[in-house]
């Protein structure tokens, strides 16, 4: 989002007011020896706020036992000048340094950005290979795959993307010659977009059976117009989708973003943050369908910090998810939190 979106007569807080707002109501962690790979964060120091090492340590040092986090594109830090293709490097180069500090122990026991997922733009076709391999060098060993936003909807959800892209862009060509360029150099690719495009990701999927793909925020649910006041119909929609992905093995699905505005909650507009019991009442549904039709072994849990900040604070958010698992087995609640997460990104914890 590149400018202040007013969203049902509520600005969308700037992090300093989210963060003010946050810290009316705090909960004691449930769980707290669980260990959790947080597999989807942003950095970030510009028109949104600053999101930085002291920020984001100060939400993972909630008294939940996370070990490492993977930081996720955000379209920060590009270099200003060089080839428009490798200004991306620039968000990979800062965020190591990141990882660099979070490495040094002074900022917690956390790994942070542990694993870094960049940006490169698969419209490039088959010349992207150059900039995923300086990506891939800018890492230090920690780049991991890349995101592409390819949101497109009807109505005003894209507001909320950094870009305007076409409809059915995973279907071009060229991005497709783009994005036969990851397998080989063994990265991933972030599927980013919402739940009405979900049969795009499954065309992709058909012509690349052993692309490691990871499905964002359970799919990107819709609740703004056209789709607000539908959202048992939304569920279904959603669902049927949800489940005709999981028959793809190369797929996982990462299992949060539910506190972005577009879905359409109203926990933003009260005077006090939600309770952990009141988010886990209203995101059980997409997070059990989620876990029922992918299997533990292929969903992990993200916090998506800081937009979910708009929602409720990084603490309780976990707590809210331990709530929809409890129920879970001890092997179970290993894959959802970490071991997913781990293999997907190769991260050796």
């Amino acid at each position: 989002m590149n400018k202040p979106y007013e969203f049902r007569g509520h600005a969308y807080r700037s992090l300093a007011e989210a963060e003010t707002w946050t810290q009316q109501y705090h909960e004691p962690a449930l769980e707290p020896e669980l260990a959790i790979i947080d597999p989807h964060h942003h950095v970030w120091d510009d028109q949104r706020g600053r999101y930085l090492t002291h920020e984001l340590a100060a939400d993972v040092d909630s008294g939940h036992n996370i070990i490492a986090t993977v930081f996720v594109e955000a379209g920060v830090m590009y270099r200003a000048d060089g080839p428009a293709a490798l200004k991306p490097v620039g968000e990979v180069e800062f965020v190591n340094g990141v990882a660099a500090m979070g490495a040094s122990g002074n900022y917690g026991k956390a790994r942070l950005c542990a694993g870094i997922v960049g940006h490169a733009d698969l419209m490039l076709g088959d010349k992207v290979t150059p900039v995923l391999e300086a990506l891939t060098a800018a890492g230090n060993g920690r780049f991991k795959g890349i995101r592409y936003g390819t949101i497109w909807d009807v109505g005003n959800a894209a507001k909320f993307g950094r870009h305007q892209v076409p409809r059915h862009l995973m279907g071009d060509a060229t991005f497709r010659q783009g994005f036969a360029c990851l397998q080989p150099l063994k990265l991933s690719f972030e599927a980013w977009l919402f739940h009405p495009q979900l049969d795009d990701l499954a065309a992709l999927l058909r012509v690349f059976p052993e692309a490691n793909v990871v499905l964002n925020h359970c799919g990107g649910l819709l609740g703004i117009a056209p789709y607000e006041g539908k959202r048992d119909e939304v569920h279904k929609v959603w669902l049927a989708h949800i489940r005709n992905l999981a028959q793809f093995p190369n797929l996982s699905v990462k299992i949060g973003g539910l506190g972005m505005l577009y879905s359409n909650w109203d926990f933003h507009l009260r005077d006090t943050p939600p309770s952990s019991s009141d988010l886990a009442s209203a995101w059980r549904p997409y997070v059990e369908g989620c876990i029922e039709a992918f299997g533990a072994g292929r969903c992990m849990m993200e916090s998506n910090f800081p937009p979910d900040k708009q929602t409720c604070g990084y603490g309780v958010l976990w707590n809210a998810m331990k709530r929809i698992t409890g129920k879970c087995s001890a092997a179970e609640k290993a894959a959802l939190y970490r071991d997913t997460a781990a293999r997907v990104y190769r991260l050796d914890v």
